[in-house]
C-alpha cells in the first residue's frame, strides 16, 4: 500500500477505537465567542475585505466550464464577477460591468459566447477581457482602448476547481502556496480534475455564512438533527482529526463499520466504512464519500451579515470510468442528489435558519465551542488569525 493509503487506515482504526471507547480527538480548550460574530455589519466587511478580498476560495469546478468561451457568473462577497474558459485553456475572472456605464454585461448564470456585449451599448470585449468594439467610435472620442478592459480578478485553476480571490488589487495567486503542503498533496491524490461536477445549485439564505459552514464541519449534531437521515448511517461525536494550520481533515466512521466493533479487521480496507470530510479555509467543505465527492461551499451576502448564499455540488467519476451504462449511472447519481437536496431543505436549512433568528435577540448572552467541535475550532480560528 501507498503510504497515503497506510495513514489513511490508520486514521480509520483511531476512529474505529474511539468508537469502541466512547471517545473523539478533542480541541486544546473550550472556546468562547459571542452573537456580534454572526450580526454585526462591522464584522461582516471586515471578512469580506479581510478574509474574500486576500485569500482563494473556491468559485465552480473546471467540469462546469469544459469549452472554450464557456462562462458561469457569481455574485461573491464583494463584486458580481464572471468565469470564463480562455481559448488556450485556461480560466480567467472578471469583474462583470461594462467599462463603458457600468451596465451588468452579462446576466446569465451561465452560458457560452464568442465575446461579451454589452446590452446597454454594445461594447464588446473579447474572452481575455480586453475591449474589442466600441460602437460608433468615431463620435465617441478617443480613449486608451488598454486601460478600458474588464477589470481582472486573480483566478487560478487546481486540483479540478476554478480559485478566485475576490480583490482586483490582489495582485498574484497562489493557491498551492495557500492549501499548504500537506493540503495540497492531500487533494493532488484525489485526482479531482479527472472528475466531473454531476449537479451544482446554489442556495440563498438568511443565514451568516459561519452558522451555514459550522453546521458542515460538526459531527456532534448528526443523530439529533437528522435521527432519520444522516442519523441512521454515520456515527455522532466521533473522529479522527488532523489540524493542518489553515486547513484540516477528520474521518467519521459510518454505521456500517460497527461489524468490525467487536471483530479485528486485519487487513481489510475499511475506507468504505468512512466519510472523510475536509475543511479548506475560508469557506469549502469538501467530503469524500466511499464513491464520489461532496462540495459544499458559503460564501457571505455582499451587504447584509443575515444572509449568504450556499453552493453544493456533487462530483463523480464519468459514466465511462463508472463501470454502469448511461442510463443506470445518471439514474444513481440524479438519485444521490435528491436525497441530498430533501436533507438540506427539510433539515439542514430550517435549523440554520432559526439559529440565525436567535442570534438576533439583544440579549443573547455568550455561547462556547466545544473540545470536541474541532474542526469549528479550527475554522474559528483562523477566520480570526486572517481578520487581526
Amino acid at each position: 500500500m501507498t503510504q497515503s493509503i497506510v495513514s489513511r487506515e490508520a486514521r480509520i482504526r483511531r476512529a474505529l477505537e474511539h468508537l469502541r471507547g466512547q471517545t473523539t480527538d478533542e480541541y486544546d480548550e473550550v472556546t468562547p465567542f459571542g452573537p456580534a460574530e454572526f450580526t454585526d455589519p462591522a464584522v461582516a466587511a471586515r471578512e469580506r475585505d479581510r478574509v474574500f478580498g486576500r485569500v482563494p476560495s473556491i468559485v465552480a469546478h473546471g467540469s462546469e466550464l469544459p469549452r472554450a468561451g464557456d462562462f458561469v457568473t457569481l455574485q461573491l462577497p464583494r463584486n458580481r464577477v464572471i468565469v470564463a474558459r480562455q481559448r488556450d485553456g485556461g480560466v480567467k475572472a472578471f469583474v462583470n460591468l461594462c467599462r463603458h456605464r457600468g451596465a451588468l454585461l452579462e446576466d446569465q448564470e451561465k452560458g457560452r459566447c464568442r465575446l461579451f456585449s454589452c446590452q446597454y451599448h454594445r461594447w464588446s470585449y473579447d474572452l481575455d477581457g480586453s475591449l474589442r468594439t466600441i460602437t460608433l467610435d468615431s463620435t465617441f472620442g478617443e480613449v486608451d482602448r488598454s486601460g478600458l478592459g474588464l477589470v481582472e480578478l486573480p483566478c487560478e485553476e487546481r486540483h479540478g476547481f476554478v480559485w478566485v480571490i475576490d480583490n482586483a488589487e490582489a495582485t498574484d495567486i497562489d493557491v498551492a502556496a495557500w492549501l499548504g503542503p500537506e493540503m495540497d498533496g492531500i487533494l493532488g491524490e484525489y485526482d479531482l480534475g479527472g472528475h466531473l461536477c454531476f449537479q451544482a445549485e446554489g442556495f440563498d439564505e438568511p443565514v451568516n455564512w459561519k452558522i451555514m459552514q459550522d453546521a458542515f464541519l460538526d459531527g456532534y449534531h448528526v443523530q439529533y438533527a437528522h435521527p432519520n437521515t444522516a442519523g441512521l448511517h454515520i456515527h455522532t461525536n466521533v473522529m479522527a482529526f488532523e489540524d493542518f494550520g489553515r486547513h484540516c481533515r477528520f474521518v467519521v466512521p459510518r454505521k456500517s463499520i460497527d461489524r468490525w466493533l467487536d471483530e479485528d479487521p486485519g487487513d481489510t480496507p475499511l475506507g468504505r466504512y468512512v466519510t472523510e470530510t475536509h475543511f479548506l479555509l475560508p469557506n469549502s467543505t469538501l467530503l469524500r464519500q466511499p464513491d464520489h465527492f461532496e462540495l459544499l461551499t458559503f460564501r457571505p451576502h455582499p451587504t447584509d451579515p443575515d444572509r449568504s448564499r450556499m453552493e453544493m455540488r456533487l462530483i463523480v467519476r464519468d459514466v465511462a470510468e463508472s463501470g454502469l451504462d448511461e442510463q443506470k449511472w445518471r439514474s444513481r447519481w440524479e438519485k444521490n442528489w435528491k436525497i441530498l437536496l430533501a436533507v438540506l431543505h427539510a433539515e439542514d436549512f430550517p435549523l440554520l435558519r432559526a439559529s440565525q433568528a436567535g442570534l438576533a435577540s439583544a440579549d443573547a448572552g455568550g455561547m462556547v465551542l466545544g473540545r470536541n467541535e474541532v474542526a469549528n475550532q479550527v475554522f474559528h480560528r483562523e477566520i480570526g488569525r486572517l481578520l487581526s
